[in-house]
């Protein structure tokens, strides 16, 4: 069963053409030591080394099979030291492949999560907003700062264009209390855990346990449209199935974008074509006052413009990420 959320219009436009701030927990784990980067590129779906120092790239764990273990930024502060930003459900799995995989002589991994926090901002105003409240902000997309406070340090990253957040603020608690107050005077208005959902969403990102569950492999839920694949950077843990997928194959079914007309009753998942197939079904579904979006996997023979049945009424198939000025009907 599948649980909406609501977003109305006046919160809808800050968190898209406004500035946003949410405080919400997220695992950080920091790598470091002369085999910091080498180790991680052999781990994770993305490449580390290309994009150089002071970088952020989102990528993936994988198993060995290709199936999805986590999704991370991963901030390459230098190649000895490398912070990564996950989500809470697959906090314990990271730290185990970590510690099973990374030799202790190549490089420590240190669980920070207790001692940082994480500051999410969202909306086209965010950056301006940093800005005005004088923080350091990195020069483009992609990138990260770090500032020295004292004896703490605060690292704030811009993720590429289409992330579902617009920068990510990393910081012991005082700190993070800091930056709320200064961002509150810079017009920022703090947010929630509907916000920050709300936001993914829109931008078609998937989450664990949602869109990606136990056997979800990368290009079904659009990784390699979301920047967090490579197919350049050489091995790494599932690669050989990623790659093959890629060149030789195709997936059985891929992340679509549904829209609306009125708000669907989702007690009830599943997706049917026309003809009364079942073809898929809703993962996640945020209401707006004149449409409902959903992301739902669907049978790779359904495809954008298709009229399909979900939640006992009509629903038009999308591209991702959704595009709300353009007609619903």
């Amino acid at each position: 069963m599948v649980q909406p959320i609501s977003l109305d219009r006046e919160r809808l436009s800050q968190l898209r053409d406004g500035a946003v701030l949410v405080r919400r927990p997220a695992p950080v784990i920091e790598v470091h030591g002369p085999g910091a980067l080498a180790c991680l590129q052999g781990l994770l779906s993305n490449d580390l080394v290309q994009p150089g120092d002071n970088t952020a790239t989102f990528c993936a764990l994988l198993t060995p099979k290709g199936m999805i273990v986590a999704d991370l930024w991963v901030f390459r502060l230098s190649p000895e030291r490398l912070v990564l930003l996950g989500d809470p459900v697959a906090h314990a799995a990271v730290l185990e492949v970590f510690r099973r995989s990374i030799p202790s002589r190549l490089a420590k991994v240190d669980d920070r999560s207790g001692e940082l926090q994480a500051l999410w901002l969202h909306g086209d105003l965010a950056i301006a907003a940093l800005a005005a409240a004088a923080f350091s902000v990195p020069d483009g997309e992609s990138r990260v700062r770090v500032r020295n406070e004292g004896k703490a340090r605060q690292l704030l990253a811009r993720p590429h264009g289409g992330a579902p957040f617009r920068a990510a603020l990393l910081a012991v608690p005082p700190l993070i209390r800091d930056a709320v107050d200064a961002l509150a005077q810079a017009g920022v208005i703090e947010g929630n855990d509907t916000d920050h959902e709300a936001a993914r969403i829109l931008a078609g990102w998937p989450r664990l346990g949602t869109e990606i569950l136990e056997k979800t492999l990368p290009q079904e839920v659009r990784l390699e449209h979301l920047q967090g694949v490579s197919y350049t950077k050489g091995c790494y843990v599932g690669q050989e199935t990623v790659a093959r997928l890629h060149f030789r194959g195709h997936t059985n079914r891929m992340l679509w974008g549904l829209l609306w007309g009125g708000p669907p009753d989702l007690s009830d998942d599943q997706v049917k074509s026309a003809a009364g197939a079942e073809v898929g079904s809703v993962a996640s579904a945020l209401v707006l006052p004149d449409q409902t979006l959903g992301l739902a996997l669907l049978r790779r023979e359904v495809n954008p413009g298709d009229v399909v049945e979900a939640g006992g009424q009509e629903a038009r198939v999308v591209n991702l990420p959704f595009e709300l000025e353009a007609p619903a009907w």
